[in-house]
């Protein structure tokens, strides 16, 4: 089983990002659990607000907060200097945060990968908008192998209408390019 904790502010996707994450594994043949937990702000927007989802080739009997993720996603560097937003990665685990600065800005251990993606430029390229939630989903999926590009496409279309669906589609493409590059290999 993998787990994803998702961190951002009430506004940019965070809970919307693990339902397509989840939509994304029932499409591709697994089985997912996607959930949010609010921390007393609710969704106002701009509380911090984490999401989170398992993925599993099998039924996923686990029903609590997920406290050792496998994979993190920062969709806010502003929480890092309020919440450890490491708090807990496995040894391996891959941490991708959306930033304008390099990897090395972010170093958390030598067992931990961080890397950085520019999501927020990224959705203004493409939405038009700061929101990089689909962003962020191409850039996991090029970095991680988690999901393809293809599985992500679909759950972006399942979720929104076509013209929603169309400059989300495009960012979380360009992303997983950019995501595909920052690893070494070709978009």
């Amino acid at each position: 089983m993998k787990e994803i904790r998702i961190h951002g502010r009430g506004g940019q996707g965070s809970v919307v990002t693990a339902e397509l994450f989840a939509i994304a594994a029932y499409m591709s043949g697994r089985q997912s659990q996607a959930f949010p937990y609010l921390g007393g702000g609710g969704e106002r927007r701009g509380a911090p607000v984490q999401a989170f989802v398992r993925i599993n080739s099998k039924p996923i009997q686990l029903h609590s907060k997920i406290y050792n993720p496998d994979y993190i996603i920062v969709q806010d560097t502003t929480l890092m200097s309020i919440i450890d937003v490491m708090a807990g990665i496995k040894p391996g685990g891959i941490v991708i945060i959306n930033s304008e600065l390099s990897s090395e800005e972010y170093a958390h251990s030598s067992d931990v990968t961080v890397k950085t993606v520019p999501a927020t430029r990224i959705a203004l390229e493409t939405i038009g908008r700061p929101i990089m939630n689909t962003a962020m989903m191409g850039a996991f999926a090029a970095i991680t192998k988690e999901f393809t590009i293809g599985a992500i496409i679909s759950a972006i279309k399942e979720k929104f209408n076509d013209k929603v669906a169309e400059g989300n589609i495009e960012a979380a493409q360009m992303a997983y390019n950019y995501g595909l590059k920052i690893i070494g290999e070709e978009g």
